[in-house]
């Protein structure tokens, strides 16, 4: 008996040394490769050349601040934006709230830059509103530059606020509310004073989201910027800048970058700890109806921002189907941009689901492992996973790309240009989000348990698959949704990795919209829409839950 216990136990270890390995291979070595291009100089010296290149000139240096301008002003508009949204939502009965939430899950699940092109067309030099405006003598500022991208983004990440604020304001329990009123704090008071406190935990992770979305966003300054240039586009322009096979800028730009948002990581975490709190509603805020004027407020300032962050995809999906000539529009309709899109980019559409649906089984399956790892069997190796797991969440999409292209471009491990690296790189980006899913719905999983059927005979890895495993049903799933829907829309990890034969959708989208084939560019980010569509129905389907938190 003991001899088996000892071997079971062993299996969890090789467990453990099998995920590290992993680890070493595709995430610390391709960071330790990152670092020692960037310090050490192609004749074999160590040198400091590339951080003297880049704080030594001011272009460079100015786009670090510009990211900071552009993502602290992006996330407290979004909390501004997202918290009250979240709290209409949760306390008062809207007006066709089903569709509301929906609509709000849609514009957090679309690529950034699609946005970007769109509000390009709609408010850019001859956009379709700068006409109509212009027409009865009101002058359009640019949209181009740092007020462009700051409100694509807002309208990108303000839902994720939104998302995490519901979840927050569900474990508050009714009778504080309550309490407050009795006390003579209602209204907006009781808002600043009662629930924002409550929320503050959660409002402090979804501030560092939206600061790190914002932060390593590629696409939309790319697009919409102009000579407003921001850190992940320095990164880019450093790395395929370079010639002669020498990447030593592009890698001390790409380290600077790990810096950066390792330190923002640190401060969050600092402020997050001095705020943390749990909280189980025994009662959950029942909403109520709002009456007269403040009922008319709460809806259309509800639906007015939803309605305006989903009003780029309704222009796409419109625009998919109008004519087209060459790149130009022209006036009437027909489905040529589909039958364009279908006939010239065959690819795109299957690699999209081959490579986002084999990242993301081997990403659940790894998630289940460190999931059970890091809460049941916690150690100092498992704690190691535990971090690993978490380092690409706050590590620029680009800097992955570029630490992978750099490691696996040479034998033995010859994988640039394949589906392969493509798989590693979601992976390695998105696997953070169903690690944390699944931890927290194994962490409400009492052990107890499993101990029962361990008591009755069963051994501990098939307690684990046909006990432990199914519990965890809906977080696992959850969080798969969540890491799907990042899959088939990232871009800045992708675009460094990415050739003709690996495509996807969204890969296609951005290619065509830098073409200036808007037609074809709308084809695709309509079909990418659907999909997203069609995987929050089925993450609604197969879980019961009409409403999603995060």
């Amino acid at each position: 008996m003991k001899a088996l216990h000892s071997k079971q136990r062993d299996v969890w270890k090789l467990v453990s040394v099998l995920i590290l390995a992993l680890y070493a291979v595709i995430l610390v070595y391709p960071l330790a490769r990152l670092l020692k291009v960037a310090v050490v100089h192609p004749d074999g010296h160590f040198s400091m050349d590339g951080f003297r290149a880049f704080f030594g000139q001011r272009y460079y240096v100015r786009s670090i601040s510009n990211s900071l301008k552009v993502s602290v002003a992006a996330t407290v508009i979004s909390l501004l934006v997202g918290v009250p949204l979240a709290y209409f939502y949760q306390m008062y009965e809207l007006k066709g709230k089903s569709l509301l939430q929906v609509l709000i899950i849609l514009c957090s699940m679309s690529a950034p830059f699609i946005g970007a092109y769109s509000w390009i067309v709609l408010l850019g030099r001859s956009g379709i509103f700068t006409k109509l405006l212009a027409g009865i003598g009101i002058k359009v500022g640019s949209i181009y530059g740092f007020k462009g991208i700051l409100l694509v983004l807002t309208l990108q990440l303000f839902p994720l606020v939104f998302l995490y604020t519901c979840g927050a304001l569900k474990n508050i329990d009714n009778s504080l509310l309550e309490a407050s009123v009795n006390m003579g704090r209602s209204g907006t008071k009781m808002f600043l004073t009662v629930v924002i406190p409550l929320c503050m935990p959660t409002i402090i992770a979804a501030s560092l989201l939206v600061f790190m979305r914002a932060f390593a966003d590629f696409g939309t300054p790319l697009l919409i910027g102009e000579g407003y240039k921001t850190f992940p586009v320095i990164i880019y322009d450093a790395y395929f800048a370079e010639t002669g096979g020498n990447h030593m800028f592009g890698a001390t730009v790409s380290i600077i970058g790990i810096i950066i948002t390792a330190g923002i990581f640190l401060i969050q975490n600092y402020f997050s700890n001095r705020h943390h709190f749990t909280m189980n509603a025994l009662h959950t805020i029942e909403r109520k109806q709002a009456h007269g004027l403040k009922n008319v407020l709460i809806n259309v300032y509800s639906w007015f921002v939803v309605a305006l962050a989903f009003m780029p995809q309704v222009y796409v999906i419109y625009s998919s189907f109008q004519k087209t000539s060459g790149k130009l529009f022209v006036p009437g309709y027909s489905l040529d941009s589909y039958r364009f899109a279908f006939t010239h980019l065959k690819k795109a559409i299957p690699n999209t689901f081959k490579i986002g649906i084999t990242a993301l089984a081997i990403m659940i399956v790894l998630a289940i492992l460190i999931a059970y790892l890091v809460v049941r069997r916690s150690n100092f190796a498992n704690k190691v996973i535990d971090t690993l797991s978490m380092v690409p969440y706050i590590i620029p999409g680009s800097v992955i790309g570029i630490a992978l292209v750099l490691s696996f471009s040479k034998r033995p491990f010859m994988l640039t240009g394949t589906v392969a690296i493509m798989v590693i790189a979601l992976i390695i980006r998105r696997i953070p989000y169903t690690i944390r899913s699944s931890v927290a719905v194994l962490q409400q999983i009492p052990i107890s348990i499993e101990e029962a059927a361990i008591s009755l005979g069963a051994s501990k890895m098939k307690t684990f698959f046909t006990i432990t495993v199914p519990m965890m049903g809906n977080g696992i799933i959850s969080g798969a949704i969540l890491s799907w829907v990042t899959i088939i829309t990232e871009l800045s990890t992708a675009v460094i990795l990415y050739n003709v034969n690996t495509i996807t959708l969204t890969l296609a989208v951005y290619t065509y919209v830098s073409r200036g084939s808007y037609g074809v560019a709308a084809a695709y980010a309509t079909i990418l829409t659907v999909t997203t569509i069609i995987s929050l129905l089925v993450y609604m389907k197969v879980t019961g839950n009409k409403e999603v938190t995060l």
